[in-house]
């Protein structure tokens, strides 16, 4: 009986394992985008504009102007994990990113200048490899 017991414990935690990580694959946080970084401004304000993934629309603006320049960009957001950027990524570079909500907002020292970014932002995880 015990053996049983054993045996069924060990199954459904090895079906319930993969059942979560099915889960986590087929959600938009788990899935892997390539951006270019389209606004590198003072204190962090940084915009992200989305090139390839297709990332669910409502996570983006499909169209915002820079009020300060008066660019309009196309599939952007704003970047909302500023502890965790890599500062070596300068404005234009593009990256990999997944949407990392685990990470939110963590304190970090950040000035408090203003500079226009979208309304939408995103808590992102970069990596430069390419998505799989």
């Amino acid at each position: 009986m015990k053996l049983f017991l054993l045996t069924s414990l060990i199954a459904f935690s090895f079906v319930a394992q993969k059942g979560c990580e099915k889960g986590i694959q087929n959600s938009d946080t788990a899935k892997c985008y390539k951006g270019r970084l389209e606004v590198k401004a003072l204190c962090m304000n940084y915009t992200i504009k989305v090139l390839d993934g297709n990332m669910d629309t409502s996570m983006m603006e499909p169209s915002w102007t820079d009020e300060t320049t008066g660019i309009t960009h196309q599939n952007v957001f704003r970047l909302e994990s500023v502890c965790s950027f890599p500062a070596d990524i300068k404005e234009g570079d593009e990256f990999y990113f997944t949407i990392d909500n685990s990470r939110g907002k963590k304190d970090c020292a950040v000035c408090m200048a203003y500079y226009p970014t979208p309304k939408k932002g995103l808590p992102i995880t970069v990596t430069m490899q390419p998505c799989k």
